[in-house]
């Protein structure tokens, strides 16, 4: 018996494919609910937004490397499907900052 996810909703499951995109839609709802609290403003100095939007961005990478190491030879297909909605979710978090000039 195959011991690896024969299916995307399988390897989706795994915390290293979900928690990306669950921090990047974290970071979208703290942008969003920044810019819909308090409007947009551009301050010199960064605020805690910008800060807790930086470090969900980032903590992101080490997940996604971790991810694709693991995944990507035991099931290149699944992981493939699952990279690019990472990516989806990351330049959808993104979006707003660029858009807005945040």
């Amino acid at each position: 018996m195959n011991e690896y996810s024969s299916s995307v909703l399988d390897l989706g499951k795994k915390p290293s494919a979900f928690l990306p995109m669950a921090m990047s839609t974290v970071a979208l709802t703290v942008v969003l609910g920044s810019v819909t609290l308090v409007g947009v403003a551009h301050d010199a100095d960064e605020g805690p937004v910008a800060h807790i939007f930086q470090l969900l961005m980032a903590g992101q990478v080490p997940i996604v490397a971790y991810f694709v190491v693991k995944w990507l030879p035991r099931v290149p297909r699944q992981t493939l499907y699952i990279l690019a909605m990472q990516i989806g979710a990351a330049l959808a978090a993104m979006a707003p900052v660029y858009i807005l000039s945040l």
